[in-house]
Order: structure tokens, then sequence, then C-alpha cells
């Protein structure tokens, strides 16, 4: 017997030297769990086609581009970091990055508590029937697609939209809310939650589906009240996905999309609606095209976004477990 343990104990020690016990470890594991991950192979393949190959496309940003130059060739004319200079010298840059920032620094506030708040009101609910109505309410506007909603918001706020129809009748006069710079974020911000509260609560409101009741009825035999329990009981369960959501929020916190915004865009709004998103799609494929400089500019913004991501992870670490890396 002892010497059948010491040959195991050699046997694994040798294993661990030469690798074997890790690559046995990985070949029972495929064994075991083939199936998923034949699920997760075609996620995993748009992913690779969709989001890593395109980056050889990044090489541009580096160069004097023009449409149907080779990437690679001996012909490529490599400028360096001059696009990048183009772009922080441009006399729109602060616009650019102010209109940008406060749109979605604004958008942010106001769109990441109100999910998680919705999430736990409706756990709250003692008739699940009704819960189930609200949400499926609140889930609609989210199959709205952006043509139709910025469509809905002319006919609200449009100059001979229902509200200025219903202005008029009052004794008022007619406000072109499309044409005022002052008008543009509320109803981009608004507008935007509005369409996506609803969605982004599912992930809390199946975290709180977790919750276990014994804690409720505990806390209720203690006296605490309803929103005591919210606090103390409910809020605890969603902290970790709160705390991975935040940090993902906020690396993606100037990534905002150029298609609503080029939708509600117009001459009279273009001083605080010209965002970094609808300039890049303007100077790489309107006009005179310069993808090059377009692709540095995008490429410049994708760079905020991940220093915004790492500051926030690292500033998580410091106050929770739960954090992306």
């Amino acid at each position: 017997m002892i010497t059948s343990f010491k040959q195991s104990k050699e046997s694994d020690t040798l294993n661990a030297k030469t690798g074997r016990g890790k690559s046995s470890d990985f070949a029972r594991n495929f064994k075991q769990n083939w199936g998923y991950l034949i699920f997760l192979l075609p996620a995993v393949i748009v992913t690779f086609v969709f989001a890593y190959v395109p980056i050889y496309g990044l090489l541009i940003s580096f160069q004097d581009y023009m449409p149907g130059d080779s990437i690679l060739s001996d012909t490529t004319v490599w400028v360096g970091f001059d696009n990048f200079v183009k772009f922080f010298n441009d006399y729109r840059f602060w616009d650019l990055m102010k209109n940008t920032f406060l749109l979605c620094i604004i958008g942010f506030v106001i769109g990441f508590p109100l999910p998680i708040i919705v999430a736990l009101l409706l756990n709250s609910i003692k008739n699940k029937k009704v819960s189930k109505i609200l949400q499926t309410i609140f889930n609609g506007p989210h199959f709205i697609s952006l043509i139709v909603l910025v469509g809905m918001l002319y006919l609200f706020f449009g100059r001979y939209g229902l509200v200025n129809n219903i202005a008029v009748a009052l004794g008022g006069e007619r406000y072109s809310y499309f044409l005022e710079p002052s008008a543009f974020r509320p109803m981009y911000i608004l507008s935007s939650n509005w369409q996506d509260f609803g969605w982004s609560s599912i992930i809390y409101i199946a975290a709180l589906s977790a919750v276990d009741q014994s804690q409720h009825e505990a806390a209720q035999l203690d006296g605490a009240t309803r929103f005591q329990r919210i606090i103390h009981v409910d809020f605890p369960a969603i902290s970790s996905i709160v705390s991975v959501m935040l940090i993902m929020s906020i690396g993606g916190l100037m990534g905002v999309g150029y298609e609503k915004v080029l939708l509600m865009q117009t001459d009279g709004n273009l001083v605080i609606s010209e965002i970094i998103a609808t300039y890049v799609y303007k100077k790489g494929l309107t006009g005179l095209p310069d993808q090059g400089f377009a692709t540095a500019v995008g490429l410049f913004n994708s760079v905020i976004n991940l220093a915004l991501l790492i500051i926030a992870n690292t500033v998580a670490k410091r106050f929770s477990e739960n954090t992306l890396f």
C-alpha cells in the first residue's frame, strides 16, 4: 500500500512537471461540457468576426488612406499620429468633447439608477400578476425602432405636433423644440431612458427572484417596513450585479451611437447635437470622405472608453470584490 502511494505521488509529480495533469484535466472537462461548448461556438465565431477581425482596419488611422487603397502594401502612405494631431487642433475638438460628455454623463446619472429602482419596486409588489403586467408595459418601448421613436418625438414635439397644438389651443405660442439647442438634450435623454429602463431592469429582477423569502419573513417579524426590507434585504442581493453593471456603464460612457442623434439633428440644434459619433460618421462617409482621419477620431474615443473602464474597475476593487478583472 505504501509502495502504491509512493508510485501515485511520483506519478502526480511527474504529471505536474510534464504538464500531463493539466492536459488530462482539460480533456476531462471538455468531455463533460462539450455540449455547452458547441452552443457557445456560434457566439465565439460572431464575436471574432465582428469584433476582432475589424481591428485590422484600425491601421488606416495611421495612414493617408483613400477608399480603394490597400491597407498594407508597398504604396501605403504612413503618416504616424498626424490624423490624431489634426483632430486635436480642430476648432471643434473641445465642443465635440463637451457635447459628447454632457450627453453621456447626464444620461448615465438619470438612466443608471432608474432600472434598479424599477426592479426593486416591481419586486415589492405583492400582486405578482400586476407586477408582470407592469413589467411587460415597461419592456414594450425597447422594441420600438429608433426611426419610429424619433418619428413619435416629431409627432409630439414638432412645430405642428400635439404639444404645440395644445399650447396654441390654450392661448400660447408654437415652440420649435427641434430647432432650439436647449431642448435637444432633454428630449434625447428622457426618450432614451423611457425606451430602455424596463429592458435594463430585467437583469436586476432576475437576481431579486433568487432572494430567500425567509429573510423577508424574519425582517417582518422584527418589525421592518417594506422600504427597510428593500434597503436591507433586496438591495444587498443585487449589489454585486449593480457593481459590475456600473463598471460596464462607465466603460461605455463615451460610446453613444450616432443614429438617434443624427435623426434628431437640425441646423438649429447643431451646436449642441454635434458629438464625436456624428462627426466620425460625417467625416468618414459623407462629402469627401477622409476615412483615415475618421478612424483616428473613433479610435481616440475608444481609448477614452478603455481608460474609463480601467479606472472604474480599479476604484471598484477598493470598495468591492465584484469587478470585471
